[in-house]
């Protein structure tokens, strides 16, 4: 089985998303270890696709061109990795905020993946994509999806609430390793490693999503998993350790 990175693009936030403890946002004290570009967070856009050598699994789809000018190169990424689009006939989403989901349609308006056979949302999460109008076409065509569900032999779902209330994770095995495309456990992998406490102001649920984290991050440290993350700099995949304090990440 083969897992692919691809870049979607980057978005620039404001520091103000980071959020401490109690809600609250970061003034001045943000740590030195974060990099700021014009004074922004600028956080990587990744989907994934997994290959089991005859069908493709694709893990999020971008944004398209409903959002920032800088994301939606996702068919661009595809063609890079010469994967045809023909070959993905699954795609499944971590979440359904709009810069995972909206790759599903072109900037032309056309389907960007034809042979679609497959699209499994988040059971919770289901009315929160067929309230998205611009994806209308594939309301009646989605599928919800459950924690503990196998897409595949290989690919499992694993329920992480918090930064949205269905927001799910796929756990990948083959030949003896394991990947974790983990969706937003992560948004500022500077910060968010070592200070895992840290939430993010779009996160549904903080208190929720900060456990939820500790609980992953603890879960591929012990089990020395591969993690694949959305908002992970590209290409977004690497391992955990523990420190004396947090974590770490080390990319491949």
């Amino acid at each position: 089985m083969t897992v692919t990175s691809l870049r979607d693009g980057y978005v620039d936030m404001p520091v103000r998303r980071l959020r401490q403890p109690g809600d609250k946002p970061f003034g001045d004290n943000l740590p030195s270890q974060v990099p700021l570009f014009d004074g922004a967070l600028r956080l990587s856009v990744n989907a994934f696709a997994i290959d089991d050598g005859q069908e493709i699994t694709l893990i999020d789809t971008g944004s398209s061109n409903a959002w920032h000018p800088t994301m939606g190169f996702l068919p661009q990424a595809l063609s890079e990795a010469k994967i045809a689009v023909d070959r993905i006939r699954t795609v499944a989403f971590t979440h359904t905020h709009l810069d995972h989901i909206n790759g599903l349609i072109l900037p032309d308006g056309r389907d960007g993946f034809p042979q679609l056979a497959r699209l499994l949302i988040p059971r919770l999460e289901l009315d929160m994509f067929r309230s998205e109008a611009r994806l209308s076409r594939f309301h009646d065509r989605a599928q919800p999806l459950d924690p503990g569900q196998r897409l595949s032999a290989n690919i499992e779902a694993v329920a992480t609430p918090g930064h949205e209330i269905g927001h799910t994770c796929f756990r990948a095995a083959s030949g003896g390793e394991t990947v974790l495309v983990w969706g937003d456990i992560v948004h500022v992998p500077s910060l968010q490693f070592d200070r895992p406490e840290v939430t993010w102001e779009f996160d549904t649920d903080q208190e929720q999503a900060r456990a939820t984290r500790l609980r992953i991050l603890a879960l591929a440290a012990d089990n020395a998993w591969c993690v694949a993350g959305a908002h992970l700099d590209s290409p977004g995949v690497g391992r955990i350790s523990r420190t004396e304090t947090g974590f770490r990440f080390e990319p491949l």
